[in-house]
């Protein structure tokens, strides 16, 4: 059995509504009235959650650190990695700024803290769960460090191993922790969806026996909608005010109206994915009355007459005997005269 657990009041896990996260990350550019917009359109499209990232330019990177290959595209080779993740810290008063705005905006504020500082801060906010990136999955210490706060931890496992994510489950549960969610992720920035590999959250269910979700970097909505269609408990998808904007990540994040559609979606396929039994929608039934057959006489049946199987005809609707009677009414007496292509009832046979 896979559990479910609690994040500021809302179970998430099998069978419970799809938790959304809109990843803003570092799309505000480093500025706070941006990161406020940000908040509007995760609110107002029903997002559940908006998470940005915590950290300190200097702890995160060496001065030598390399930018990604996806980082020089989108901001070229003229800064080095430190230098531009100094454009997108968020101060300390910033981190409270957008927690207080989240809290007027209704929506929960979430961040992936990147350092033990970061951490700290984050829980000192009193953030009622820790997102933890995926180039964090083998750096233990730092996980153990999250985990003994006690908050419920979503971690991301792009680049990992099953290997590598069972060793981080077995450090943050370890130390007590059990509230925890794992994202199948590609970390590629956008992400081909040849690479996506959504069977791995069925392969991460049931090795773990935790809630299993999905970070997506692919373009546009459709693998996101896939992985819920496969049982995603969680849709973390990065979100920009425009991919236009200069920055590492706009170009593989959602325009507020494609956020829109995809919550949206999200919520007709979670809806359309049932309880699982087969049985009749209740919607069903009148197509049913219509498009089913019946026994039906297949010429007038004199009252007392047997009737043989050239007497019986199956038509429609269904709403006689199924044919499957067919052979039990087969010579048995009718009680009245019964004209052709009437439905054959039990209380005209003896």
């Amino acid at each position: 059995m896979v559990n479910s657990i609690s994040i500021a009041g809302r179970m998430i896990g099998p069978g419970r509504p799809c938790f959304i996260i809109a990843e803003a990350g570092v799309n505000h550019n480093g500025e706070v009235e941006k990161a406020c917009r940000l908040v509007d359109v995760a609110a107002r499209v029903g997002a559940n959650a908006v998470k940005f990232q915590s950290f300190t330019a200097d702890r995160l990177a060496t001065p030598d650190a390399p930018k990604a290959a996806y980082q020089l595209r989108a901001t070229g080779a003229g800064e080095s990695q430190v230098e531009m993740l100094r454009r997108l810290e968020l101060s300390s008063e910033a981190h409270r700024e957008l927690t207080s705005y989240c809290r007027q905006r209704k929506i929960l504020f979430m961040s992936t803290p990147f350092d033990e500082s970061s951490a700290d801060l984050l829980h000192e906010l009193g953030v009622p769960v820790f997102k933890i990136s995926s180039g964090e999955v083998t750096n233990l210490p730092f996980l153990a460090h999250v985990a003994r706060k006690g908050k419920p931890m979503i971690i991301s496992t792009g680049m990992s191993t099953l290997g590598e994510v069972e060793a981080a489950v077995r450090t943050v549960e370890e130390t007590g922790n059990r509230e925890l969610v794992l994202l199948h992720c590609v970390s590629n920035y956008p992400a081909d969806p040849s690479d996506a590999n959504l069977r791995a959250i069925i392969t991460m269910k049931n090795a773990f026996k935790l809630p299993v979700g999905f970070s997506d970097h692919t373009p546009g909505t459709e693998v996101a909608l896939a992985a819920v269609a496969l049982g995603a408990c969680v849709i973390e998808k990065h979100i920009t005010l425009s991919r236009a904007l200069p920055g590492p990540d706009h170009r593989a994040s959602l325009e507020p109206d494609e956020l829109a559609t995809l919550v949206r979606s999200i919520r007709i396929v979670e809806s359309a994915l049932g309880h699982g039994r087969k049985e009749p929608a209740a919607s069903e039934a009148s197509t049913a009355a219509v498009a089913r057959k019946s026994l039906v006489t297949a010429r007038a049946i004199p009252a007392g007459s047997l009737l043989t199987d050239e007497s019986i005809a199956v038509k429609r609707p269904g709403t006689g005997l199924p044919p499957s009677m067919r052979a039990r009414v087969v010579w048995c007496r009718v009680t009245r005269d019964v004209p052709e292509g009437a439905l054959l009832t039990l209380d005209m046979l003896a």
